[in-house]
């Protein structure tokens, strides 16, 4: 795949939606949508597109089950988990893309740029129309037990909040604190020199996960937060996270290694010790995203494809492994994670063996708006359980017509709200000379 590809989605849509779209055009990759609707020129990461299209219905499928689909969501949970299969979907597409898009450039400010301008114009818009909406008593924010306005303001604004403690604002921006995690992960690799070591790196993550599953039973999930209260850690992480990246950012050759190193440091921390879900699954959603970066590298030509296999091998077993000695529990089904987290792998496997199959129109449009459909979605949802509530039964009708509401709303945001911000960050990324940590340090 040639690099300039990788570098004309970068500059023109920064995800996650955890990925980019946009490639070089090639004759067999799909077409795609503009955002009035109408064909454009193919493009070379169709697969991709269509891989988060189907991520991201299915994790709307999650959340409105609970208002629309109850009865079918209590047979289907404990044998399939919805959620885990569409963000482990999405962290595979990002992970193969991120570092790309980082390595292109060689320049870790512009990457924070496109980072800023992908993520946190819909972020803002979203969580303003949430607040918004419980203003106007037509939705209910969640109870954030206790803490002071600024904590939970600075926690979300970091991306930060799932590991520190802080409930989230909407029940989809978890992933997003996992997100921000591998991105302070994947500068301090670069900034080390030590990018191409994805497939160690993955390898690692996944086996202490599977050590940590006995090794850390005993540990409390947001271990952190109980010792140094959640407003201090808050405060210290944000501080942190702010100096790494101002100084990973800098032409300083030492400063930018010390601010790689800190923010690194700080991403293992949180997901080790703070976050909300078990040690060993936080460790796996990492490991997760450096397979995917693996499969971009021997895709380039950069490692053996036997090196990218070997390597999925330990992570789906160590994944697996950790599932099953983790156990059941009163909000865990090993049966129903394993079989989510199997199927994902599958799904991006599948995806990479046909990638230079036409995708369906249809799929590659919804890739386009998927990080829309990701953020709205539960929006909606508050909005509806506030005024007409969940049903006990199942309604179709009210599923399909949730669905119908949803995506031409999410055409409209990502066109209105996506487009001009990631339209800022690339004239921002434009000013000034960027300062390289490598000389063609792109793959």
């Amino acid at each position: 795949m040639n690099i300039e590809a990788v570098a004309h989605v970068m500059t023109s849509m920064e995800t996650p939606r955890h990925v980019l779209s946009g490639l070089e055009q090639l004759p067999y990759a799909p077409d795609r949508l503009s955002s009035s609707g109408a064909a454009v020129r193919p493009t070379r990461l169709g697969w991709l597109d269509a891989l988060r299209g189907i991520a991201a219905l299915v994790v709307v499928f999650d959340h409105s089950s609970y208002s629309f689909m109850a009865e079918l969501r209590g047979e289907l949970m404990p044998e399939f988990n919805t959620s885990r299969y569409g963000v482990m979907v999405f962290f595979l597409v990002s992970g193969y893309i991120i570092p790309a898009s980082l390595e292109r450039r060689g320049c870790v400010r512009t990457f924070w740029i496109g980072r800023v301008s992908r993520i946190y114009p819909l972020w803002g818009a979203t969580v303003a129309a949430l607040i918004v909406a419980d203003a106007s008593g037509v939705a209910q924010m969640r109870d954030f037990g206790g803490q002071n306005v600024v904590t939970v303001a600075v926690a979300h604004v970091t991306l930060l909040q799932e590991l520190s403690g802080t409930p989230n604002l909407l029940l989809v921006l978890w992933t997003l604190s996992y997100e921000m995690a591998f991105y302070l992960l994947v500068v301090a690799l670069f900034t080390l020199r030590l990018h191409r070591r994805s497939s160690l790196v993955a390898a690692v993550l996944a086996v202490v996960a599977a050590v940590s599953v006995t090794a850390a039973s005993a540990l409390p999930v947001s271990a952190l937060s109980g010792v140094l209260g959640t407003g201090r850690l808050v405060a210290i992480a944000a501080t942190v996270m702010v100096v790494a990246i101002c100084c990973a950012s800098t032409g300083l050759p030492a400063l930018r290694v010390f601010g790689g190193l800190l923010g690194g440091g700080l991403a293992l921390v949180l997901v080790s010790f703070n976050s909300t879900v078990p040690m060993w699954e936080g460790l796996v959603i990492l490991a997760v995203m450096f397979l995917g970066t693996v499969v971009y590298r021997a895709e380039q030509g950069q490692i053996p494809w036997r090196y990218a296999a070997a390597t999925a091998a330990v992570v789906v077993v160590c994944a697996v492994g950790s599932a099953y000695a983790y156990g059941d529990g009163s909000h865990f089904t090993r049966r129903g994670w394993i079989v989510a987290f199997l199927m994902a792998v599958g799904t991006f496997g599948a995806g990479l063996a046909f990638r230079r199959r036409r995708v369906p129109r249809l799929l590659v449009g919804l890739g386009t708006i998927s990080y829309s459909v990701y953020m709205v979605h539960p929006v909606l949802l508050a909005v509806s359980d506030a005024t007409i509530g969940r049903r006990p039964h199942d309604s179709l009708v009210l599923e399909v017509a949730f669905y119908a509401l949803l995506l031409p709303l999410c055409r409209l945001t990502h066109r209105y709200v996506e487009e001009p911000g990631q339209r800022w960050g690339r004239n921002l990324a434009r000013r000034g000379k960027p300062v390289t940590l490598l000389s063609g340090s792109g793959p």
